[in-house]
C-alpha cells in the first residue's frame, strides 16, 4: 500500500466536503494482482484447480488481502475529518476488527468432494449452516462455523428438497467457512491477529485464490474510534463506529494488471450524530441509506443473521 501522511489527503473547507466519502476511501484496502498459474494441481487447503484454455489469471491470494491490514491493525487507519463549520480537522484513527466472514469456493474440496457431506458442530454446538438465533448478547462469545453446505437458512434440512439445495449450491458455491463475533467490541482483537488465529485450522483462508471463491464470499470489518491527532474535546460526533461490507471474489470485478481495491458494497453506522458526517450539502444522506439497505438485502439474500449488524440497527437514532 502507499505510504503517506493522513495530512497528504485533501481537506477541502467547502460546503460540499464529505467526512463520510473521506472514511470509505481510507478504509478501502487495495490489494496487489498476482498472476495464478492455472494448472491442475491441489493446494494446501485441498482446493482443486482445473486446467483452463489460457495458462494464467490475475486476482490475489487471501493472504495478501490480509496483509493490506497489517499495519492498520497495528495502529488503526488514519482518516482526516473536517470538523464542522471549517472550524479546524482531526485526524481519527479506526482500528478494524473481523465481524463477520463467508468463504464460498465454485468447486469443492478433495477432503469433502461431495457438497452432501456431514455437517460439523461449531463451538456453541450448533449446526454450521445455522447463523445463530439472534438471542445472544454482546457478552457471549464468539462462533466460528465452517462446512461445505451452501447458504441455507438453519430451517432448512438435507432432505427437505433437493433440488432447492443444488439450486443454491449453483448460485452461491460451496461453503468453505463462516465467522460470526459476538463478543464485546471492548473483548476484539484486531483484524489481524483474528485471522491469523483462524487459519491455523482453515489454511484456505491463507491459501484460497480470488477467482477460486465465488462472488458470494465476503467479509464485514467493524470500525471504532481510538483516538485522534490533535485531540478534539466535546465532539461527540467523532464517536461514530461503521461496518463496513467487502467482497472477496475477483471474477465480477474484471480482470487488469497492478492493483485492485475492493470498496465496501455496504455500510452500516453507529453513533452517527449531527451533520458533522452526513453534510447535507451532498449525497450523504441518500447514500448512507442505500448502502445500509444494501447491508440488509445481501445478508437476507444469503439468510445469515449477522450480529453486528442487528446490534448497529437497533440503535439507530429513532425519527419523528
Amino acid at each position: 500500500m502507499p505510504v503517506f501522511s493522513p495530512w497528504d489527503l485533501p481537506m477541502p473547507f467547502a460546503s460540499n466536503h464529505s467526512n463520510l466519502q473521506c472514511f470509505l476511501r481510507c478504509i478501502t484496502p487495495v490489494v496487489p494482482i498476482r498472476l495464478l498459474p492455472k494448472e491442475c494441481n491441489q493446494t494446501s487447503s485441498g482446493y482443486l484447480q482445473n486446467i483452463e484454455e489460457e495458462d494464467t489469471i490475475d486476482g490475489f491470494t487471501l493472504s495478501d488481502l490480509w496483509h493490506s491490514y497489517t499495519e492498520w491493525s497495528a495502529y488503526g487507519v488514519a482518516v482526516p475529518i473536517v470538523l464542522n463549520n471549517g472550524g479546524g480537522a482531526v485526524v481519527q484513527y479506526y482500528s478494524p476488527s473481523l465481524s463477520a466472514l463467508q468463504i464460498y469456493t465454485t468447486k469443492p474440496f478433495s477432503s469433502s468432494f461431495s457438497a452432501l457431506g456431514s455437517m460439523e458442530k461449531s463451538e456453541n454446538g450448533s449446526c454450521s449452516n445455522d447463523h445463530g438465533s439472534g438471542d445472544e448478547i454482546y457478552n457471549s462469545s464468539s462462533s466460528p462455523s465452517s462446512s461445505n453446505c451452501s447458504c441455507l437458512s438453519s430451517e432448512t434440512t438435507w432432505d427437505d428438497d433437493f433440488a432447492t439445495f443444488s439450486q443454491t449450491i449453483d448460485q452461491c458455491g460451496y461453503l468453505y467457512y463462516q465467522y460470526n463475533e459476538m463478543a464485546s467490541p471492548y473483548d476484539r482483537v484486531p483484524l489481524l491477529e483474528k485471522i491469523n488465529e483462524l487459519g491455523k485450522h482453515y489454511p484456505g483462508l491463507f491459501d484460497l485464490h480470488s477467482t477460486e471463491v465465488s462472488p458470494y464470499s465476503w467479509m464485514a470489518i467493524a470500525w471504532y474510534p481510538v483516538y485522534q491527532i490533535p485531540l478534539a474535546r466535546n465532539v461527540k460526533e467523532l464517536s461514530a463506529c461503521f461496518l463496513t461490507y467487502h467482497p472477496l471474489s475477483s471474477l465480477s470485478q474484471g480482470s487488469k494488471r497492478g492493483d485492485i481495491s475492493l470498496p465496501p458494497f455496504a455500510v452500516v453506522t453507529y453513533k452517527m450524530f449531527g451533520t458533522l458526517w452526513i453534510n447535507p450539502e451532498t449525497s450523504d444522506h441518500d447514500t448512507i441509506i442505500c448502502q445500509q439497505t444494501a447491508a440488509s438485502s445481501w445478508l437476507r439474500q444469503l439468510q445469515f443473521q449477522h450480529h453486528d449488524f442487528d446490534f448497529f440497527m437497533s440503535r439507530q437514532p429513532q425519527k419523528h
